[in-house]
């Protein structure tokens, strides 16, 4: 497992929907422009117990892709298909955000649905077309102001795998919670962004 450590681009790899994406890496900061559907996978494969920090902020300063929403992440992904190698489909995958149910992986959408929403899922690695309700059923969900996006508002993201549990926390407060078994949390880390703009500040991954 890789830990706490300088970023580079080539830490990252991207599934583009659009083809369009702008990332630039700033110091410890990622700038991420994104005019479709992007996830954004840490090519790193995380195992056993770990954390994930991040700051993170959805810029609103009227650029043509600024929209207060989808501040989202995959964590644990693998690939039924190809265990050995998530990004042996990412060319087919490519952005499209049905084609993830074929994963197994926790998801959280933070600010999703026009940020309505923020919505702790997991994915059981299912067909493209299988409804929701059984590919990747919604575990705990918020709608309340107080959990939702504010635009130019950096958030503190953590997340951890530790203990048979894993839980998703934002400033100090712990939002979601779910135990696992050994090994489910195995696999990789991605932000998934939609017609957004995100910067990423202080991103580290570190064995627990």
């Amino acid at each position: 497992m890789a830990s706490a450590r300088p970023l580079t681009p080539g830490d990252w790899k991207a599934e583009d929907h659009s083809g369009r994406m702008e990332l630039r890496l700033e110091s410890d900061t990622l700038d991420i422009v994104s005019p479709e559907g992007v996830t954004l996978w840490y090519c790193p494969r995380l195992e056993d117990d770990y954390e994930i920090s991040y700051h993170a902020c959805v810029c609103m300063q009227g650029g043509p892709h600024d929209r207060l929403s989808d501040l989202n992440c995959f964590w644990g992904a693998a690939d039924p298909a190809s265990p050995d190698d998530l990004f042996a489909r990412s060319a087919w995958r490519n952005g499209i955000f049905p084609r993830y149910k074929t994963l197994t992986l926790f998801y959280v959408g933070y600010g999703g649905n026009n940020n309505s929403t923020t919505r702790f899922r997991r994915y059981y690695g299912a067909d493209e077309e299988c409804p929701d309700a059984t590919a990747r059923p919604v575990i705990r969900e918020y709608s309340d102001p107080d959990h939702l996006l504010r635009p130019n508002r950096w958030l503190h993201i953590v997340i951890r795998v530790e203990q048979g549990a894993t839980t998703y926390t934002v400033d100090g407060e712990e939002l979601f919670r779910q135990e696992v078994g050994p090994g489910t949390c195995d696999g990789h880390f991605g932000l998934r962004l939609l017609e957004n703009h995100v910067r990423i500040a202080g991103f580290e991954v570190k064995p627990l």
